[in-house]
């Protein structure tokens, strides 16, 4: 069971980055994340409210779940989207947001009080080279992209693992769910509000628009960020985030399959390496639980 959400997680997760390329060839990234959290936060909100799942939470509580929302969707997403934008390409930028692992491991012990072994950093240092593998030449390659397009992804990647801090060191189990409705409510205020205020709010009338949208919506809000949230709550910050060492490798998957980029032996090197991190990570936990 475990392996199938890592796995779903995985090819979701990835897939987002595919949806920000579908999308900027026919609106600015402000304009696609209003539209991809606006409805889909009217919907949520209505279900939570039938379903009466935010009982029991204090106004503290969900104003908790709004910073974390604001954290891990809306700062995270606006860097990703706009760095894709600016022309640095799906791989590079997962490259990017692949170093959170190795951040978020090493503030977990002093953070969190969470324990990382030998093994663990071993498959944490191995899952860095792994990333750099894949998509190191592709950065090396680029050109007409402003260096500093580059650190924006850096900022993307401190606010996803800011917000997973901030959720592990929360008191109080927030279902995903109601979590997912919280943090697709806050990123649905902030960038209808960023767009509104800068003129772009008025959606194309381009059938790809929407067919990014609608992508967007099913493979990455519900399968990569639902799963993000249901995995960190079952195992943890170091294990949840080791999987993302292998985004950069299957972002390049799906950028051969549907933009027809580059596949070659140094991607598949890298997936191999990313592979073997996982496995070895995987395994240090296992080792740890049993002590």
């Amino acid at each position: 069971m475990n392996f199938l959400l890592s796995a779903a997680f995985v090819l979701c997760w990835s897939s987002g980055f595919i949806g920000a390329k579908l999308g900027a060839g026919s609106a600015p990234a402000l304009t696609i994340l209003m539209w991809r959290f606006l409805p889909l936060a009217v919907v949520l909100v209505v279900v939570a409210v039938l379903s009466r799942s935010w009982r029991g939470l204090t106004a503290r509580d969900v104003g908790r779940q709004a910073a974390i929302g604001v954290l891990s969707q809306s700062g995270y997403l606006l860097t990703v989207y706009y760095a894709i934008q600016l022309g640095v390409s799906t791989g590079t930028t997962a490259l990017i947001d692949g170093v959170q692992p190795l951040v978020a491991a090493a503030l977990a012990g002093p953070l969190l009080r969470q324990h990382v072994s030998r093994r663990q950093w071993l498959g944490l240092c191995l899952g860095v080279g792994g990333v750099a593998l894949v998509t190191g030449a592709d950065a090396a390659a680029a050109s007409g992209v402003a260096w500093w397009a580059y650190l924006i992804p850096f900022l993307g990647m401190l606010s996803l693992v800011a917000a997973t801090f901030l959720e592990g060191r929360s008191r109080v189990r927030v279902e995903p769910a109601t979590a997912m409705t919280t943090h697709c409510l806050t990123s649905a205020v902030v960038f209808t509000a960023l767009a509104a205020g800068t003129g772009v709010a008025a959606p194309p009338a381009d059938l790809a628009f929407w067919g990014a949208i609608a992508w967007l919506v099913v493979f990455s809000t519900f399968g990569g960020y639902g799963l993000y949230w249901v995995i960190l709550q079952r195992s943890g910050v170091t294990e949840v985030n080791t999987l993302m060492f292998l985004m950069a490798p299957v972002t390049a998957v799906w950028g051969a399959l549907v933009f027809g980029e580059p596949f070659g032996v140094q991607t598949a090197i890298g997936l191999g390496v990313g592979l073997a991190a996982v496995v070895i990570v995987r395994r240090g936990v296992s080792s740890h639980s049993t002590v």
